[in-house]
């Protein structure tokens, strides 16, 4: 998947010269926490988030911040050195860097403008749809060995009982001649699932239903 499927098109800005009051307002007339600052051409050339915003105020209550902070431009405030994206990245390698450098947003540039935004919150959200969490389902991890094949295997089990496949994620075992196989199915009566499973020889990590032994 790529941002530019998940990355927010309509994004709210602002200017260096606007202020730190309008950046306030707009944040909380929008609900947002972070605000891409760019030039007269689109151009990225800063972003400010809530916690900017505090700081500069020394209190998160808008009635006891001094007019003398409030009026000040953002181009005094805002942030500079910037960790930006492309519509075309991947969603995974772009997680990687929130991860890596404990970030909370992303601005997505292309031919040097600002066309989008990513969040913390839409990467949650985008991890949500890809594991089909949101959904009524059944979640099978078993462990196979670290051999091509195996999963189609599986899914030939699952075939056999016309069940349908939300998603898949496979991670490593701490035995390297494993992996564990993820799978979320459209069912919600797991048994007769772990049971021809383990008629084939695979072991089933979960669930782990009394009565049914591995």
């Amino acid at each position: 998947m790529i941002v530019e499927r998940i990355m927010k098109k309509d994004v709210f800005t602002l200017l260096p010269s606007d202020t730190v009051e309008q950046a306030l307002q707009l944040m909380e007339k929008k609900s947002i926490r972070h605000i891409p600052i760019v030039n007269e051409k689109q151009q990225l050339v800063g972003i400010i988030s809530d916690r900017d915003v505090r700081d500069v105020l020394h209190s998160s209550l808008f009635e006891n911040a001094g007019k003398e902070d409030l009026n000040q431009p953002l181009s005094k405030v805002m942030k500079t050195n910037l960790l930006t994206g492309h519509p075309l990245d991947f969603v995974e390698e772009v997680a990687a860097l929130f991860y890596e450098y404990k970030i909370s947003c992303l601005p997505i540039v292309k031919d040097s403008k600002l066309v989008g935004i990513l969040t913390e919150s839409d990467l949650l959200y985008t991890f949500i749809q890809l594991t089909g969490s949101n959904q009524p389902a059944s979640q099978f991890e078993v462990k196979v060995e670290n051999i091509s094949g195996k999963l189609s295997e599986l899914t030939s089990i699952l075939k056999e009982r016309k069940l349908n496949i939300l998603s898949v994620l496979v991670y490593p075992h701490e035995d390297e001649q494993y992996k564990i196989i993820v799978l979320r199915v459209q069912t919600m009566n797991p048994t007769g699932v772990i049971k021809d499973l383990q008629k084939e020889g695979y072991e089933v990590l979960w669930p782990n239903l009394p009565g049914v032994t591995s």
